[in-house]
């Protein structure tokens, strides 16, 4: 059961980047966070569970790695969900639930999973997330709080090996230090580990195979990092004499 949430009012953030579990938003856009940061925008992080059916650690330790991360990405709140991890599911309760939260943070842009992927989890929040965002516009639904639908849903899609072709890649590699030691706050999770979940594994440390694949995607803009996303919709470019990424 969705706990409703009893967090105060926020200032409205540019950025609500929503994942399943802690520690997702560190790996797929923790990069484009701290960038934002830097720009000056409000960003916030809101994960759906506790991460309680992790194999390694606890839902508390995870808890604290989560509050460093956010510290060093600079996000202004994070909060969570806690819908039970490993059994998130797409229901008129966690729709509602998640509409709350939605209001209450006002972003402009939202951050979600991928619409595939090989934890059953990631895909259900990816839908979950897009249908919150588009009820968070009616009125008549939860009215005791004021609608807010996004503007913009990005999907991140770091690591995944369908094979989508991303949409546009952020340039990262001014954050991408900064972006691994937020990962790194999750010593639980990775220290020692070669997979963890959408990373497959080729024998080495699981934070150079992240690095890995932030070098592949910033290859394809021509920079050193890079994070790519997804939108179902098209990308607007109004100049496109100033269009970057050279073709030869």
């Amino acid at each position: 059961m969705p706990a409703e949430s009893t967090q105060p009012e926020v200032p409205a953030v540019t950025i609500l980047a929503i994942a399943a579990h802690r520690d997702d938003v560190e790996l797929t856009c923790g990069g484009t966070l701290i960038k934002a940061a830097r720009l000056g925008q409000r960003t916030a992080i809101l994960d759906l569970t506790q991460g309680e059916m992790g194999t390694r650690g606890s839902a508390e330790l995870r808890r604290q790695e989560a509050d460093r991360a956010a510290e060093i990405i600079g996000c202004s709140a994070r909060e969570n969900l806690e819908l039970p991890d490993a059994a998130i599911e797409n229901t008129p309760r966690t729709r509602v639930a998640l509409v709350r939260a939605i209001r209450r943070y006002r972003p402009r842009v939202v951050i979600a999973p991928p619409l595939q992927g090989r934890h059953p989890d990631h895909w259900v929040s990816a839908q979950l997330i897009r249908d919150a965002c588009f009820l968070a516009g009616l009125a008549k639904l939860a009215p005791d709080v004021p609608k807010h639908r996004p503007f913009k849903i990005l999907h991140a899609l770091a690591y995944r090996q369908d094979f989508i072709r991303p949409s546009f890649v952020v340039d990262i590699t001014d954050e991408f230090e900064q972006k691994m030691a937020a990962v790194r706050c999750y010593q639980s999770q990775f220290e020692g580990e070669i997979q963890a979940g959408e990373i497959y594994p080729n024998g080495e440390p699981l934070f150079d195979i992240a690095t890995h694949h932030a070098a592949t995607y910033g290859s394809l803009i021509r920079t050193r990092y890079g994070e790519p996303y997804f939108t179902t919709e098209m990308v607007r470019v109004d100049d496109v004499g100033s269009l970057e990424v050279a073709t030869f």
